[in-house]
């Protein structure tokens, strides 16, 4: 007996089940059925209109003393007195007193640190790099206990805020990864 290739066959192609046809006697009264009803709902309205249409109730007619009357009232109220205002003339005499407190110089002093490499060459690349920006960066070396690595260092900074602001001039850069830790060297 040979043997079948399943995978070579393909996938059978499923095919959709073939929609619902509405009768025929759905597809005529739905049509007729809405222009029927709304013609009744028209006809209806019409009609409803032309037998309340001489029901209005008529106008009262005002008498002449009752217009007098109005314009006596307008004429017996008091003229009214002109406003003075008392903030016009002691606002420019006013002193306001601001306190103002003085920010609190943080202690913790911060570095950005962009890189490590394990050649030096590496590190004064990012750190020209980093002198476009016009940042400046500072290369340390340091031992571990896996050999000497190059470190590319920016600061210290006494805020973070500055901090920040920098990191951000060079993320605009595309020199990503640099983080913010605490001075500790």
């Amino acid at each position: 007996m040979a043997h079948k290739d399943y995978v070579a066959r393909g996938r059978s192609k499923k095919q959709a089940p073939p929609p619902p046809k509405p009768s025929l006697h759905s597809l005529h009264s739905l049509p007729w059925l809405r222009i029927v009803i709304t013609l009744s709902l028209v006809a209806g309205f019409s009609y409803f209109l032309w037998s309340i249409k001489g029901t209005a109730p008529e106008e009262i007619s005002k008498d002449d003393a009752s217009i007098e009357q109005a314009q006596n009232e307008k004429k017996s109220m008091p003229d009214i007195p002109e406003e003075e205002w008392e903030f016009i003339k002691s606002l420019p005499e006013f002193t306001v007193k601001i306190e103002h407190k003085e920010q609190d110089v943080p202690t913790v002093r911060r570095l950005i640190q962009c890189g490590s490499f394990r050649k030096k060459e590496q590190a004064q690349a990012l750190k020209a790099n980093i002198a476009f920006q016009g940042l400046e960066a500072q290369v340390r070396s340091s031992k571990g206990t896996s050999g000497v690595w190059y470190r590319v260092i920016l600061g210290p900074y006494d805020s973070k805020r500055l901090a920040e602001k920098h990191r951000h001039t060079l993320q605009r850069a595309k020199i990503n990864g640099c983080k913010i830790w605490n001075w500790n060297l």
